[in-house]
């Protein structure tokens, strides 16, 4: 499934259309994918709509993939053909700046992502350098690891961004194929600190708690205590606000989103320094993964074991999960099945 231009998804509701292209080849440092399937994600629409726009149109979209290796470059050694991999957000980068070399290939100039810089995993067949690809645990259907790869790799360093102690309060606004991932992961690393949720939909909130929340309600509602963290997986502005009106005082609040819509930006001039910003309250970004994150994600995950909520579709039906996401029609996961 290829994107042609940027649309508005208010008016056009096919924004991927069904393409035939060639097989790639692997260069001399990569693999071929078989891909199996590939995990939809708010970002996919982020790029459609032109707010992380990809440099360069057609594009594949989709960064959550799971696929069997069919060939392999001259110079790859550490995979085989027949191994079952991963490949997430992070496609590539220099290895050669301050930042590569301190593990934060994340924040690297030369970062690419996959499904926006280059091909991505909607689609039968994808290439990539070896050292971005990740073994999967066995522990994991096909299905169940795609969210891994991105969802729950992206929450993953959320939560160590958000320096959560155990014992604390931990709130998550939004409850999507990330935060269902980051309840189960803070319920298992942190057992003494409660969890509050805040969601829009009474079917999100009510299975934040069927995982274990120690609470949950609207956006707009008031949680029972204070929060020391939390953690933001939503799409706009709105809970932003509130998260920091939430917040005790020292705590912390980190943003786990690509981008953020601009539709709701009127909400941001209701800052109010002494509710919002005093007594030391943080705000902490995230900007895309590591491949540690994932490696440590993945081994963590399956330790667990993570159990993802997953909602499958077939290829030519991406357009539906997309729409579906956008319009907040979401349980867990969807995922998309060659």
């Amino acid at each position: 499934m290829i994107l042609n231009k940027i649309c508005d998804l208010t008016t056009n509701r096919q924004p991927l259309t069904l393409a035939e292209l060639p097989v790639p080849s692997p260069s001399p440092n990569e693999i071929l994918i078989k891909i199996r399937v590939c995990g939809v994600c708010h970002t996919e629409l982020d790029e459609i709509e032109g707010r992380t726009p990809p440099p360069h149109l057609p594009v594949v979209l989709g960064h959550q993939v799971i696929g069997v290796i069919a060939d392999i470059g001259a110079q790859v050694t550490r995979l085989n053909i027949g191994d079952r991999v991963g490949v997430a957000w992070i496609f590539s980068a220099c290895g050669q700046c301050d930042y590569c070399l301190t593990h934060r290939e994340n924040l690297c100039p030369d970062f690419k992502a996959t499904g926006r810089d280059v091909h991505g995993g909607y689609a039968e067949y994808m290439t990539v350098p070896e050292p971005y690809a990740y073994p999967i645990p066995s522990t994991f259907s096909d299905e169940e690891a795609a969210p891994l790869l991105c969802a729950g790799a992206i929450g993953y360093r959320s939560l160590q961004l958000s320096l959560l102690q155990n014992g604390q309060t931990l709130g998550l606004t939004g409850f999507g194929a990330s935060a269902h991932l980051v309840l189960q992961m803070a319920r298992y690393q942190f057992p003494q600190s409660k969890i509050f949720v805040f969601a829009r939909s009474k079917q999100e909130q009510d299975f934040a708690l069927q995982l274990g929340a120690s609470w949950a309600g609207d956006t707009d509602e008031d949680p029972p205590e204070g929060l020391d963290c939390i953690i933001d997986t939503t799409p706009v502005w709105k809970p932003v606000l509130k998260a920091l009106k939430n917040l005790k005082p020292g705590g912390r609040l980190v943003i786990n989103a690509i981008r953020k819509e601009e539709t709701d930006q009127s909400y941001l001039t209701n800052l109010q320094y002494p509710e919002h910003l005093w007594l030391e309250k943080e705000v902490k970004s995230v900007a895309n993964i590591t491949r540690r994150d994932v490696k440590e994600f993945l081994l963590l995950a399956a330790q667990i074991p993570l159990k993802p909520e997953v909602q499958t579709y077939p290829l030519p039906h991406a357009n539906q999960a997309l729409m579906e996401m956008k319009e907040r029609k979401i349980r867990g996961a969807k995922v998309l099945v060659m």
